[in-house]
């Protein structure tokens, strides 16, 4: 399961334990610090699906490397809580660990990750994608190896639905039923974008940037609330569920789920870019959220050196397509993208196609995004379903960005 989705699911847990982090934050790159390799040992967290395979690009990474030990474990509570999992005890914690963008913000400026050296820095901004390199940067410097991207897509029964309905939202809930979740604030939010709203403003990082308490923002809700009569919109928990059993034809997913999608589907199986919808008057793009997955090096760690070499290898072109064949997941490396493998993959051209400016906005890092996660879902939701009326939309927006634009 993507980190997103974990996300998205659950609340994203409070950072605890800060008082542990500042004696970290004047440490040194951490590449750039001296550590001996000789009989190294290093504790890598994964999440749990993907444990099999980092064992094995671990192993390769030990052949080359012949001094060091990686031990490859589950993530105690999964990356989408890296933060709170890490802050518990930072001395404790793996040595290189799984993390989504959004908490970077928050991992760096609490002192549990140091800015990469110079050298890997150089080497992601000229090598990897630009959004993965912005996506990994804070406060003008890079905290993260990325390896993978992530947007949502639309998944679709092409028996059911061509390619031209799923183009546009009126014509893909009229002749056919998509499912989706409006409790769900990492699939929903987006649609303020598509309304003309930013978050955090333009970089992700400015606290006073956003524009959603405003009648844009008030225009978003509205599309919520129209949802609730389109009888080709179905609120569920579930959707795989839901398109495993015919009662939706098409559901909002990401990359993470696209094999199992492809099980339920088979050969009517199908992927496109998310459709045009009407928000305020106007045929909008539909937009997704752009998360950029990497993996960090614990500031605390004993073996910074090592650390940071096993980061930079379960990161490279061999790594990226080894996750992408078993788990779906989108690379970021420029040579990686370019790979026919990838090309000729429907889902990553899809979720590239998606990750292109105006279909998507870049998952913002500033640590009040674990506040954002929890009082989005219900006030979106609140708008479907009803519970919270159209004048209560402005009040409630401006009481949202109050709240999460606090320092």
């Amino acid at each position: 399961m993507s980190i997103w989705k974990k996300v998205a699911l659950g609340s994203t847990a409070v950072l605890a334990a800060m008082s542990l982090a500042a004696c970290s934050n004047g440490k040194s790159d951490s590449s750039s610090s001296s550590s001996s390799n000789q009989n190294t040992k290093l504790n890598l967290w994964v999440d749990t699906n993907q444990v099999s395979y980092y064992k094995k690009i671990a192993s390769d990474f030990t052949k080359s490397h012949k001094n060091i030990s990686v031990r490859v474990t589950q993530s105690p509570t999964g990356s989408a809580n890296a933060k709170s999992d890490v802050g518990k005890d930072p001395s404790k914690a793996a040595d290189v660990f799984e993390a989504p963008n959004d908490q970077l913000g928050q991992l760096a400026d609490s002192g549990y990750i140091n800015p990469l050296s110079p050298k890997d820095s150089n080497n992601i901004k000229s090598n990897y994608i630009d959004v993965a390199a912005k996506g990994v940067t804070w406060k003008g410097k890079i905290y993260a190896y990325p390896y993978a991207q992530q947007a949502q897509t639309i998944y679709y029964n092409k028996s059911k639905l061509s390619a031209s309905d799923v183009k546009d939202w009126k014509t893909l809930t009229s002749k056919g039923v998509v499912a989706t979740d409006f409790t769900n604030a990492y699939v929903m939010w987006p649609v303020f974008f598509s309304a003309g709203t930013k978050l955090y403003g333009d970089s992700g990082e400015d606290l006073k940037g956003s524009t959603f308490n405003s009648a844009k923002g008030v225009n978003a809700l509205k599309w919520f609330a129209e949802q609730k009569n389109n009888k080709g919109v179905m609120q569920t928990s579930n959707a795989l569920n839901q398109l495993k059993k015919g009662n939706a034809q098409a559901i909002l997913d990401g990359p993470w789920n696209a094999a199992n999608i492809k099980k339920i589907l088979g050969k009517n199986f199908a992927v496109a870019k998310y459709p045009m919808i009407n928000v305020g008057g106007k045929n909008v793009q539909m937009q997704a959220f752009l998360g950029i997955e990497g993996f960090a090096v614990n500031a605390h760690t004993k073996s910074p050196k090592a650390a940071s070499q096993l980061a930079a290898f379960i990161t490279d072109k061999k790594s990226q397509l080894i996750a992408h064949k078993e788990a779906g997941q989108i690379p970021v490396l420029k040579e990686a993208v370019n790979d026919p493998v990838i090309k000729n993959d429907p889902v990553a051209d899809a979720v590239i196609e998606m990750s292109k400016p105006g279909n998507s906005v870049l998952m913002p890092k500033l640590p009040q995004m674990s506040v954002f996660w929890n009082d989005v879902p219900p006030l979106i939701n609140g708008a479907y379903d009803g519970k919270v009326k159209p004048d209560q939309y402005k009040a409630q927006l401006d009481k949202l960005a109050k709240h999460s634009s606090k320092k």
